[in-house]
């Protein structure tokens, strides 16, 4: 039988015209919260609900989007004050029905205490960002919602005790786990039902379509492009303007209610008025029916949605530029270093970057990034090589031939113009020792803990202590990556010395693997 929660939600979904197919159940685990589940077989391309834009949560839907509109808040911070203020009104919110089935807060660590976020994502990918974004997210509530609750009219009035900082991130912390970006009119929004089917990344079963309710026919809706779940607009503003959702350039004709004939009036006749979900794939009887949310690895899953999965083939370890500065500050004066930079720069190659600072990705398998290769090359390069190098720069017609050439010379391969360059030509014995250096330093970054107690930690870790169990996850599979990234420069190194030993100008092979730098 279904709990009391559900069957509220069910009656719910009913009023609000939001149809959803037999053959899907919903289970409600006391420890892993809702789950849907196929009661009947389910067949790829199967209609298994509807739910119209009118009864999403959203700036535009909202009973706060004059106050919204008139604030200028957008994106993320917009949505959450909508989320806190129909939250305020309580059964007297349209989403009332909706609302009760959702937790207060979702389990990110933007809302674990700095003393947890220290504690347990020490050393990891998300350390830095979570503190930074707890800043970021407290800086938007004080300068963009505080000042509204003094701003009360006799046709609104907020209820305090609904907006404080508390309120705000556990506000924030749906948005980003649950929103879904539905269209340019409504932006990201709540959209119920479709939040409850659970993450699975590479799997999934169900996918979201915007499609008109009047005029389009099925091939027309195929065509659509799919509602994005939990889109970039979900980071906190300030850190990330360029990604907050933007106001809608659509007219606002004021607030409009559930059912209400603004959102359907002539002006938006021709746009999609409802959400399908369509079966992507077959599901059997009794299995759960999953979404997913995208191809990411477990710090951003952590990050957004508050938890991780095992083996997850998109995780990846940043090795930090400032990592590799401070690695070349070892051997190197501070001039030496700039130069070498300088002139890395100078050919064309950069580093990834984040607000204020640059990185380099090592995937799940331990593969570097090329650009860090390149750069360990340059830094170990002998001062004739390098100078020659650099002179070559002034008269090549292009960066990339300059180095290419550098290194044909070097490894005594002739290479034409446009030639492609193999990986090993780059990994010297001093590139293979830099390389294993630099996972020795991202590793100390870690707890006193080794790899090994971490692994016996987390398999006797209870995944119902959902912040240890997870962030003991993420560290392990950084953990992973970090040696398979020193086994890559090992085996190279063993490559090497053995071909050291062998006839003079054997190349060395891997999987017949190549990078093109031209």
């Amino acid at each position: 039988m279904a709990s009391r929660r559900v069957r509220v939600f069910k009656r719910w979904m009913r009023s609000q015209g939001l149809e959803y197919s037999d053959a899907l159940d919903f289970k409600d685990d006391p420890e892993q919260g809702i789950s849907v589940i196929a009661l009947g077989d389910l067949k790829e391309g199967d209609l298994v609900a509807t739910i119209p834009k009118s009864a999403c949560l959203t700036v535009k839907t909202s009973g706060a989007s004059d106050i919204i509109e008139s604030a200028g808040l957008g994106g993320s911070l917009g949505l959450a004050f909508a989320l806190m203020y129909e939250k305020s009104l309580g059964e007297d919110s349209p989403w009332a029905g909706y609302l009760q089935l959702l937790p207060h807060q979702e389990c990110v660590p933007c809302v674990w205490s700095l003393e947890e976020v220290d504690s347990l994502l020490s050393g990891t990918e998300l350390h830095e960002i979570v503190k930074e974004d707890r800043g970021l997210i407290f800086e938007d509530w004080k300068q963009n919602i505080l000042p509204l609750l003094d701003l009360n009219s006799a046709n609104v009035k907020l209820n305090p005790d609904y907006f404080g900082v508390e309120h705000y991130f556990a506000a924030k912390s749906l948005v980003a786990s649950r929103s879904f970006q539905i269209d340019d009119f409504h932006g990201s929004g709540m959209v119920p039902l479709a939040d409850l089917f659970n993450h699975k990344t590479g799997a999934e079963d169900v996918h979201f379509t915007s499609v008109s309710s009047h005029c389009q026919s099925d091939s027309d809706a195929d065509n659509d492009d799919h509602v994005v779940a939990n889109s970039d607009d979900n980071e906190p503003s300030t850190e990330h303007p360029h990604v907050d959702g933007e106001e809608s350039s659509a007219p606002s004709n004021g607030k409009s209610y559930l059912g209400g004939s603004d959102l359907e009036s002539s002006a938006l006749e021709d746009v999609p008025t409802v959400l399908q979900m369509i079966m992507v794939k077959d599901v059997r009887a009794g299995a759960e029916v999953f979404n997913t949310y995208g191809l990411i690895g477990n710090a951003a899953l952590l990050h957004r949605y508050g938890f991780t999965e095992p083996d997850n083939q998109f995780d990846i370890v940043n090795i930090d530029m400032e990592l590799v500065l401070k690695w070349s500050s070892s051997l190197f004066s501070s001039r030496y270093i700039r130069a070498r930079l300088s002139l890395w720069r100078k050919l064309g190659y950069s580093a990834c970057q984040s607000q204020n600072s640059e990185y380099f990705e090592i995937t799940s398998d331990g593969m570097p990034q090329i650009e860090l290769l390149i750069l360990l090359y340059i830094m170990l390069l002998t001062e004739n090589v390098y100078h020659k190098l650099d002179l070559k720069l002034s008269t090549m017609e292009s960066y990339d031939e300059a180095l290419c050439i550098i290194l044909s010379e070097k490894n005594n391969i002739q290479l034409g113009k446009g030639s492609e360059m193999s990986e090993e030509q780059l990994l010297t014995e001093s590139v293979c020792n830099a390389i294993s250096s630099l996972a020795d330093m991202r590793e100390s970054l870690y707890p006193s803990n080794s790899k090994e107690d971490d692994i016996e930690l987390l398999r006797s870790c209870s995944i119902r202590d959902r912040k240890l169990y997870h962030s003991l996850s993420l560290r392990v599979s950084e953990r992973k990556i970090l040696e398979k990234l020193r086994t890559y420069a090992a085996t190279y190194m063993l490559s090497i010395r053995n071909a050291k030993r062998g006839p003079t100008g054997k190349r060395l092979k891997r999987n017949g693997l190549q990078h093109s730098f031209l």
